[in-house]
């Protein structure tokens, strides 16, 4: 019931946010409606009070109540659109200069003349004999249109169109009520415009507007409206009244959980990750602290609970945390019932004994029980933390005693609670590996007694349905118990292709319970996560803007209120989305169950095919939102499928229609299918003209297009009914950028348009842009006096543009030509370039005065403006102390601005700066005062520039956190570098002088740097990786602490000691190569790394293996116990570092790689050496490779191995006997050897095939 009520308070809102339009509100009160629409309009107030009323109660769930909503739901929708129609009319008459829909002035002479001549209008439309069979855009043009074309004038023309084509409603019979007022032109051509076309190949024809018909449309939807709303607010009135509050969130009833683990809930997939939080909590860094909290976070049914419950049972755990309290959270974060409880469990006595409701006595009982105890808290299931000041209270008698490495653990699934307890990073839970979850799923099915008729049968359905579940154990028990049931072939197929789990009904289900979160959410939050299920699985979201813009399409977001909230970010914290990054920049992913959600709580209304075999069946009538993934080859069977959806779905309604990738069949079958759409909010498509549906030029009703260039096609000409889109909000055409000239030139008709999202070139070739007055970037305009329409006054009306950069200044005459840009009026204008032509020398300083930007600008980029002063508004009386980022180049002024009146100024970018030998204090008109601020400065293509300068102690750097140097071949000193403790970003390039560098990274904070010095000379570093070849500098091992691999190339001057070792906590991976001294002979400590490729070409004796320096030490030290060694994959150069008993002993468990590279040294593997190696058990590969062997050890007891390598390792005679070899080898190869040893590889494989 609350999505209803939500629903019906959201879609009320939309009519009434278009009825209060000026110009709707004034057409209104002069059509049909008259007196009555003010009447109407308080009565749909009204019902929307009593529905925002609602939306926080519980009201229940009358089944009446349910259907009216649904009914209002359904009428307000109509009513919008028809709103919508009168809104485009408007718009219409607007870009014309005409007032075809103007509202009636009076009811004199004046105003029955106009409704007059559209009754007329109307009449003799009626009377035509073309309205007896419908008709469709495909259709040859009626005669009443040849006429018109041949010789009519476009008066004609336009009166008989309006009245012999097809309407957006139903095909009408003569018994019909009047036409509505939307009446489209036949097309003329294969292509989608109607109408004749000007010279530029645009559309001119309109459609023409029929007030009669639009009144009466109007009158009926708007009565059929109210009469349904005076019913809901009669039952609403009711339910308010009996119902009581809801608290901000929806209250759920969770089920209790305790710290007992089922006998039969064995932890799968999850062992190393255990065994890092235990020796976390046991012996990490959190001993040295009084109290940490540390949470595990993760979506429904991912396995949080019965981790922890391991956790809390875990014998060691037992051993080091005397005192163990569990408390089951849930939705009710009362301080007083947790402190009551959590008191009952310390003292064994039930938490209801504790009558009193003082908070101070609970907290001094728990604080005299705790004295001098370790102690682990678990609070289970935690959905909310109302404030900061309530979890500090709840957490207040802990941290009263003087005994350190207490813990408190909290299991969520919101992100946002985790960041708001966490004292350390949360552990995050993910879905099983597909290994280990199918072991689990497994023993869900069968519990320990496997049939053998599984093993034969059905082993491959089980991993197909095991597959679509996502590694999430919740969904392993819900499916296991539906195979259970009936441990049959032709049942489990069934289960599969139906996904019959998504019908589970029980709340441990794994719908039902991910459910719970999204009931859980806000309204607007559960409307944004109910669209995602468009979207395909694993979708990336990088463009946080056209996101938003999608959402303001769909009426989620209102466009002309919009805040600062990132919605995106709000799913994130309540766990519906992850943030990630990759190389194309930060981007939000959906979990695949949670996209699985989506689809169910949307499966009314949203439909996405991401198949091209699927089939018609159990499709709801109600779909409005449509998407399809075309990712696999054409099937003939889709073409008859989308035909029968035609019959099952109204078409004509659809809001929403996406298509991701592109077929020309599938392209064509669409096309057919979908030639009766009207009603579209959304339509994302490939953009060929003939892979537009047939009623593309008919979607007055558009807000956000999509048109995606298909890949490899370059010369398609775009669709010219464009211009037409008065609706339109938001044109992404950015893959289209190549073939700018085939848009047409009327785009600026496009008045209402927010945002194009295509290539500067296509920007800047737009005329007469000024009609667009909602544009909200323009990211270039170039001036152009040859040409109309590219006036710098064009940008005089554009009032809401945020972002703007103008090209070609230097055409720019005087500074009353730059006035007409009225840049100072521009209040929301963030972002500026100022560009004029490189070379240009400027004599006149006042145009750039006359482009004065508004004072609230944050980011300014002004390009080869050839004076020898900058302008007053930025370098001595300074208008725009706002300003973030500022942007100089090409420029030769006496002085630079001077930064310390920009308190705000926090990036700065400097480009070919002319006479700048200096920069730094003193230099310029610049102070120390002037770098306070700066967190970001970028130098680029500075010739002359020699010195950076900065005193050693000086704070004026104290808080850049990046620096970019490029291009600066004088370049030779950064003395400040080491004072910049807060830098987190270094990048240097091709700056040959500049050698004075601290080592790198000089603080823990410098999480990227990159210096590069010349062809295979430098190094790169991001936080994880560190790669440094032929570099000069000196490295800070020291400062990596999460370093997890290292690949250094000749670097003979750089050594590794234990205390860096020691920090690098995260190393995984170490490669060094011709670095004689990396390690040296003090390595006592273990160190844990996955994959060791040390390996020194050079046969100096000192420094013939930096491993065999290394290893033994290691292995020998008495710190170490088996399982020390986490590694997976090892690469080193000496065999006899390796093969030493302890340390196979330690990596038995984990080592599957083995490799030996360029060992010049050893020739004979000797008995100790080969026992040791066969005492790694779970090597699954072995690889010799340039190595002086004479003979190979036996293999005997390497009973995982199944891949044995031998490369270039001239000596070797003959292989290991068949009996040496073990059963479970697979392949074998040799290569680069001696001819003896490939007859007997060759033999081996005959006999082993």
């Amino acid at each position: 019931m609350k999505m209803a009520v939500g629903a019906a308070n959201w879609l009320v809102g939309k009519v009434l946010t278009k009825l209060f339009d000026p110009l709707v509100s004034t057409y209104m009160a002069s059509s049909e409606l008259g007196s009555n629409f003010l009447t109407a309009k308080n009565q749909l107030q009204y019902t929307q009070g009593l529905l925002s009323a609602s939306v926080g109660r519980d009201v229940g769930d009358d089944p009446g109540l349910r259907g009216l909503l649904g009914t209002l739901s359904k009428k307000a929708d109509e009513a919008e659109d028809v709103l919508d129609e009168l809104h485009y009319f408007m718009i219409q008459d607007e870009v014309d200069g005409t007032k075809e829909a103007a509202a009636e002035v009076g009811g004199g002479i004046q105003g029955h003349s106009v409704h007059g001549r559209h009754v007329a209008r109307y009449t003799l439309g009626n009377c035509l004999p073309c309205f007896s069979s419908p008709r469709t855009l495909a259709d040859g043009p009626p005669p009443a249109v040849a006429a018109a074309e041949v010789g009519g004038s476009s008066h004609v023309s336009r009166y008989t169109l309006g009245n012999c084509l097809p309407c957006f409603s139903s095909p009408r019979t003569q018994g019909d009520d009047p036409p509505p007022a939307v009446v489209v032109a036949a097309a003329t051509s294969s292509e989608d415009m109607p109408g004749a076309s000007n010279d530029d190949g645009d559309v001119d024809i309109k459609f023409p507007f029929n007030r009669v018909a639009m009144s009466k449309k109007i009158k009926s939807v708007i009565e059929e409206m109210n009469s349904i709303c005076i019913l809901v607010s009669d039952l609403l009135k009711t339910a308010n009244h009996n119902s009581t509050p809801l608290s901000t969130h929806v209250t759920i009833e969770r089920p209790p959980t305790g710290s007992i683990v089922p006998q039969h809930r064995k932890l799968y997939g999850r062992n190393d990750i255990f065994e890092q939080t235990v020796n976390a909590l046991t012996s990490g860094t959190h001993r040295d602290k009084i109290l940490s909290v540390l949470p595990f976070v993760g979506p429904g049914g991912i396995g949080k609970t019965t981790f922890t419950q391991h956790l809390y049972n875990d014998e060691k755990i037992k051993g080091h945390f005397p005192v163990r309290v569990w408390v089951c959270v849930s939705t009710n974060f009362d301080v007083i019932r947790l402190t009551r409880e959590i008191l009952g469990c310390i003292s064994g006595i039930n938490a209801s004994t504790y009558e009193t409701t003082n908070l101070d006595q609970l907290q001094r009982a728990i604080a005299e029980k705790l004295d001098s105890k370790r102690f682990l808290i678990v609070l289970d299931d935690v959905w909310t933390c109302k404030s900061e000041r309530d979890w500090g209270n709840l957490l207040a008698p802990f941290t009263m005693g003087e005994t350190k490495g207490s813990m408190v653990l909290v299991t969520t699934r919101l992100p946002s609670v985790a960041q708001m307890v966490k004292t350390t990073d949360p552990v995050e839970l993910h879905g099983l590996k597909p290994d280990e979850f199918f072991a689990l799923f497994e023993a869900c099915i069968f519990g320990q007694n496997k049939p053998r008729l599984y093993d034969d049968d059905l082993v491959n359905v089980a991993r197909d349905i095991a597959k679509k579940l996502k590694g999430s154990p919740l969904a392993a028990n819900t499916v296991g118990r539906l195979l259970k049931k009936n441990i049959s072939w032709e049942c489990w197929m069934g289960i599969l292709e139906n996904n019959e789990w998504h019908s589970a009904k029980y709340d441990d289900d794994i719908l039902p319970s991910l459910q719970i979160s999204y009931n859980y959410l806000p309204f607007h939050l559960q409307k944004c996560f109910f669209y995602y299920a468009l979207f395909p699985e694993d979708y990336k979201f990088y463009d946080l803007e056209k996101n938003t813009n999608f959402w303001i399409a769909m009426g989620i977001v209102d466009s002309n209120s919009q805040t600062d909230k990132n919605y995106l970010d709000e799913l994130v914290e309540n766990g519906f989305l992850i943030k990630n990054r990759d190389w194309d920049g930060d981007y939000y992913v959906m979990h695949d169950l949670l996209h699985e959600l989506s689809r169910n709580v949307s499966s009314q209304e949203c439909l996405n095919i991401s198949s091209l075999s699927f089939r018609v069946n159990d499709i709801p009538q109600s779909i409005r939102h449509l998407s399809i993934t075309v990712d696999d080859k054409y099937v003939e069977s889709f073409g008859e499928e989308i035909g029968k959806l035609k019959s099952v779905i109204d078409f004509g309604n659809l809001r929403t229609l996406m298509i991701f990738g592109h077929d020309s069949k599938i392209c064509k079958a669409l096309q057919d299918a979908f030639e009766c759409i009207k009603s579209l909010r959304v339509l994302f498509i490939p953009s060929l003209p003939e892979d537009l549906p047939k009623s593309f030029s008919n979607l007055i009703h558009l807000q956000y297009l999509k048109l995606t260039q298909p890949h490899g096609m370059y010369y398609h000409r775009s669709p010219r009914t464009l211009p037409r889109f008065y609706h339109l909000k938001f044109l992404d055409v950015y893959s289209w950028h190549i073939i700018i000239n085939f848009f047409p030139k009327s785009i600026s008709r496009l008045v209402s348009l927010h945002h194009i999202y295509s290539s500067k070139e296509f920007h800047s070739s737009i005329p007469e842009i000024g009609k667009m007055k909602w544009l909200q970037e323009l990211r270039e305009f170039h001036v152009k006096k040859e040409n109309v329409g590219f006036e710098l006054s064009q940008l005089g009306e554009l009032t809401g543009l945020g972002q703007l950069a103008i090209c070609n200044l230097e055409t720019v005459a005087s500074k009353k030509e730059a006035n007409d840009a009225k840049l100072k009026d521009k209040r929301n204008l963030k972002e500026l370039a100022l560009v004029w032509g490189a070379g240009q020398h400027i004599t006149d300083g006042d145009i750039l005065e006359g482009l004065q930007p508004p004072p609230n600008l944050r980011e300014l980029g002004i390009k080869n403006y050839g004076f020898a002063v900058g302008p007053s508004w930025l370098c001595s009386d300074i208008s725009i102390k706002r300003l973030e980022s500022l942007h100089l180049k090409g420029i030769s002024w006496d002085t630079l601005p001077p930064f310390e009146q920009l308190p705000h100024l926090t990036n700065l970018k400097l480009n070919n700066i002319a006479g700048m030998r200096v920069f730094g204090p003193g230099f310029g008109g610049l102070t120390e005062r002037s770098f306070m601020h700066l967190k970001t400065v970028i130098i680029v293509k500075m010739r002359e520039l020699e010195e950076w300068v900065g005193g050693p102690n000086s704070p004026l750097f104290s808080r850049l956190e990046s620096i970019v140097c490029k291009y600066c071949p004088l370049l030779s000193s950064f003395s400040f570098l080491e004072c910049c403790t807060k830098l987190c970003q270094l990048y240097i390039s091709n700056c040959p002088k500049l050698s004075q560098l601290p080592p790198l990274p000089h603080t823990s904070t410098l999480t990227y740097f990159s210096v590069n010095e010349g062809y295979y000379r430098g190094l790169m570093y991001d936080g994880k990786r560190l790669s440094a070849q032929n570099y000069k500098g000196a490295l800070a091992f020291e400062n990596m602490d999460k370093v997890e691999a290292i690949k250094i190339t000749k670097l003979p001057h750089v050594s590794l000691s234990i205390s860096d070792l020691q920090k690098m906590k995260s190393l995984r991976k170490l490669a060094a190569t011709g670095c004689r001294r990396m390690f040296s002979a003090e390595w006592f400590n273990p160190v844990v790394v996955e994959e060791l490729a040390a390996h020194d070409k050079s046969l100096d004796e000192e420094s013939i293996s930096a491993a065999a320096g290394l290893i033994p030490e290691v292995a020998m030290s008495k710190s170490l116990h088996p399982g020390s060694f986490q590694l997976e994959e090892m690469e080193v150069e000496g065999i006899s570092a390796v093969l030493i008993a302890p340390i196979c002993r330690r990596l038995a468990a984990t080592l599957h790689t083995l490799r030996f590279c360029n060992d010049q040294v050893t020739e004979t593997i000797t008995e100790e050496q080969e026992q040791a190696l066969n005492l790694l058990t779970s090597l699954q590969s072995l690889y010799f490779a340039g190595c002086r062997l004479r003979s190979l050890p036996r293999l005997y007891g390497l009973s995982s191995l199944e891949v044995f390598s031998i490369r270039n390792c001239n000596e070797i005679q003959s292989l290991p006997s068949k009996e040496d070899l073990p059963a479970s080898l697979l392949v074998l190869n040799v290569d680069g050897c001696s001819r003896e040893i490939k007859e007997q590889a060759e033999k081996f494989k005959e006999a082993n095939p």
